[in-house]
C-alpha cells in the first residue's frame, strides 16, 4: 500500500481495532459495474448526497464525465481528484457550480487510487481501491488489456466507515484547495445532523441494483468467453460472483449494526447454526450452508421492494419466473447460486405444528436448515434479552427454558434436545467462536456445488 494514500491511512487507523479492514482484489470490469450501480442509485434518491471520487488520471474521468453531469444535478456537491490531462478541466461537467476538480500532483499516492464516496442522510456507500504496483503484478508485469487491471481494497455501505473516509479525503484536498475542503467539511456536518438510525427499504433497492449490474457484467463476460483464455475468464467470473455475495453480506451487516441492542445477531446465529450442524453430524457442505444462512438470516425477515419486470436483468427474470409463487422474503432470490439459501430463509418462520408462516408447513416438511435457524435465532435473541436484564442470573439456562417450553409447537423437539446438549457444553466451558466473516473474500462461502442444492426436509 502506498504510504500516505487514503486507503493506507484508513487501514492503518483500524489495524488494532475490533473491526480491521479486510481487503479484496477486484478487476476493473467488476469495479466499473459496482460504481455505476452505487452512482445510479443517486438518480432515484430524494436526498442530495455529497460525492468524492478519485479517478487516478483525467482520461478516466473524461470517460465518465457525461454520467457525472447527470449525477451532479442530483447531488449537493461533487469533488473529483485525478492527475490532470488534456480536456480534464475544460469538459462542460467540470464547469458546473457544484462540481470541483482537484488536480493531483504526479507523485501523489492518491493518483494511484480509485475511490467513490457517497454520503447523505439516508444513503452512504463507498468503493476504496488502489491499483496493484509493478511488484504486485509479479514477473508478468502490468497487463496490456485494460480489463485485466487489478485493484485491491474494499467497498461498503457502512455509514461510520464512509464518514471516516470522507474526512480523510477532505483532509487530503485541504493541501490543494482549502476553500473546497472548508465547503465539504461544512456540508458533511450538515448531513451528519440527520443520522441514519434504521436500515431503509432503499437499501434493498440499491443491493438489488448492485447484483443486477454485476449480473449484466457477467453476461457480457460470458458472451465474450470464446475469445478469452479460460483461466482469465474464470478469474473475472469469480470476481463478479464474489461481489454479488459481498453486496448481500454487507446489507446483512448494516441491519445488524443498526440493532444497537443486538448488533452481533447474525454472527452469533451463524456460529451457533454451524455448531448445531456439527453436533447433528451433518455433511460439511450442509454445515457451511447453515453458516451462510445464519449470516444472512435477517435478510429473510427484512421486507424488500419488488423489481419491476421491465427493470429485471435477463438472469433475474429467469430466476424469479421459476419461483414466482414464493413470497419475496429477501433479495437473495435474484442470485442463482443462493436459491437454496433463499428457500431456507423464506421458511425460517414456519412452526413445527404448522401454525407458522409463510406456507404453514409442519414437521419434517419444513426444511431442516430452516428449523435449525429458527431455533438458534430465537435462542440467541433470548440470551441477549436475558443478558441485558439485571435480574437474570443465568441467561443461557433461561433462554434454553424458553425454547424447551415451545418444543413440539414452535420448534422441532429433537432439535431442542440437541440445543440442550450444546448449551450444556457452553456452560461447561465450550467456546463457540463467533467472528465477523471476511466479506471482501466472500467466494469461499459459495465454493461447494452442494450449496445451491434444494434444502433437506429430514432431521
Amino acid at each position: 500500500m502506498l504510504e500516505g494514500s487514503i486507503l493506507q491511512q484508513l487501514v492503518q487507523a483500524h489495524q488494532n481495532s475490533k473491526r480491521p479492514i479486510n481487503l479484496g482484489v477486484y478487476y476493473k470490469n467488476t469495479l466499473v459495474a459496482l460504481c455505476h450501480a452505487l452512482e445510479d442509485f443517486i438518480l432515484e434518491s430524494e436526498d442530495k448526497p455529497l460525492m468524492i471520487a478519485a479517478f487516478q488520471r483525467g482520461k478516466w474521468y473524461l470517460e465518465e464525465a457525461e454520467r457525472y453531469n447527470d449525477l451532479a444535478q442530483k447531488s449537493l456537491q461533487v469533488a473529483i481528484m485525478a492527475a490532470p490531462e488534456a480536456g480534464f478541466a475544460e469538459h462542460p461537467t467540470s464547469q458546473k457550480d457544484n462540481v470541483a476538480l482537484v488536480s493531483l500532483k504526479p507523485d501523489d499516492p492518491v493518483a494511484q487510487e480509485w475511490h467513490l464516496m457517497i454520503i447523505s442522510s439516508t444513503y452512504t456507500a463507498m468503493v476504496l481501491c488502489q491499483e496493484l504496483s509493478e511488484a504486485d503484478y509479479g514477473i508478468e508485469g502490468r497487463p496490456h488489456a485494460d480489463l485485466e487491471r487489478k485493484f485491491y481494497g474494499f467497498w461498503t455501505f457502512e455509514p461510520d466507515l464512509v464518514t471516516e473516509t470522507v474526512k480523510l479525503a477532505i483532509a487530503h484536498i485541504q493541501s490543494y484547495n482549502p476553500d473546497l475542503a472548508h465547503t465539504l467539511t461544512t456540508q458533511v456536518e450538515q448531513i451528519l445532523t440527520q443520522s441514519i438510525s434504521q436500515p431503509r427499504e432503499d437499501l434493498s433497492v440499491v443491493v438489488s441494483r448492485v447484483v443486477e449490474y454485476l449480473q449484466n457484467c457477467q453476461q457480457d463476460l460470458h458472451n465474450s468467453q470464446p475469445t478469452a483464455a479460460y483461466a482469465y475468464f474464470q478469474a473475472l467470473d469469480d470476481n463478479i460472483v464474489s461481489n454479488e455475495m459481498q453486496a448481500l453480506l454487507r446489507m446483512a451487516q448494516i441491519i445488524d449494526l443498526t440493532d444497537v441492542r443486538n448488533p452481533m445477531a447474525a454472527t452469533e446465529v451463524s456460529a451457533m447454526a454451524e455448531a448445531m450442524g456439527q453436533l447433528l453430524d451433518l455433511p460439511a457442505w450442509q454445515v457451511k450452508r447453515l453458516r451462510l444462512g445464519g449470516l444472512l438470516y435477517r435478510l429473510g425477515l427484512f421486507s424488500t421492494v419488488k423489481i419491476d419486470n421491465e427493470k429485471k436483468s435477463p438472469v433475474q427474470q429467469q430466476v424469479l419466473q421459476a419461483s414466482e409463487s414464493l413470497p419475496q422474503a429477501s433479495v437473495l432470490r435474484i442470485m442463482p447460486q443462493l436459491q437454496a439459501i433463499a428457500t431456507i430463509l423464506t421458511h425460517q418462520t414456519e412452526a413445527w405444528d404448522g401454525s407458522g408462516t409463510p406456507a404453514g408447513l409442519a414437521y419434517d416438511s419444513i426444511p431442516l436448515e430452516s428449523r435449525i435457524l429458527r431455533l438458534v435465532a430465537d435462542f440467541q435473541q433470548q440470551v441477549t434479552n436475558y443478558s441485558q436484564a439485571e435480574t437474570v442470573d443465568n441467561p443461557l439456562a433461561q433462554a434454553l427454558s424458553y425454547c424447551q417450553n415451545q418444543a413440539g409447537e414452535t420448534y422441532d423437539p429433537k432439535l431442542v434436545e440437541a440445543l440442550g446438549l450444546l448449551v450444556m457444553g457452553m456452560q461447561q466451558g465450550m467456546s463457540i467462536q463467533a467472528y465477523q466473516p471476511k466479506i471482501a473474500t466472500g467466494m469461499w462461502l459459495l465454493d461447494s456445488e452442494q450449496i445451491g442444492k434444494n434444502p433437506t426436509t429430514s432431521s
